[in-house]
């Protein structure tokens, strides 16, 4: 009979509990993220507006066109690329939202490996 109860209370409270997801507050802005590649922190800022991202990375800049599929998910493709690798468009998926900030995953067009990453609003 614990058992039952205890099952019954995580069932509600876990169900009260609900992501937060409002992705139209960030789909222009100017925001932040930071990756780790091997044992380096790599900073990166993007600028975004309704159909065009740019993203500042390292010194350099880049341009991609938006493609919105819906207010969480974009396809990003590259307007000037440099090789067949910056070809290959690239899948954003908000998985959820804070305040100032929001969670992301990221994955070629078409393939199943993602990688995930925090985007900040940028400071002004």
């Amino acid at each position: 009979m614990r058992f039952l109860f205890a099952l019954f209370t995580a069932l509600l409270v876990s169900s009260c509990y609900e992501t937060q997801r409002d992705c139209s507050d960030f789909k222009t802005g100017t925001f932040e993220f930071e990756a780790l590649s091997g044992t380096e922190i790599f900073k990166t800022t993007i600028i975004r507006n309704d159909s065009i991202e740019i993203d500042f990375f390292q010194g350099k800049s880049d341009t991609s066109s938006i493609r919105w599929i819906n207010d969480c998910e974009y396809v990003l493709k590259k307007i000037n690329p440099k090789n067949q690798a910056e070809k290959k468009a690239i899948l954003i998926k908000i998985l959820t939202t804070s305040q100032n900030s929001y969670t992301f995953e990221f994955s070629e067009v078409g393939k199943t490996k993602t990688s995930k990453a925090i985007a900040h609003k940028a400071k002004p």
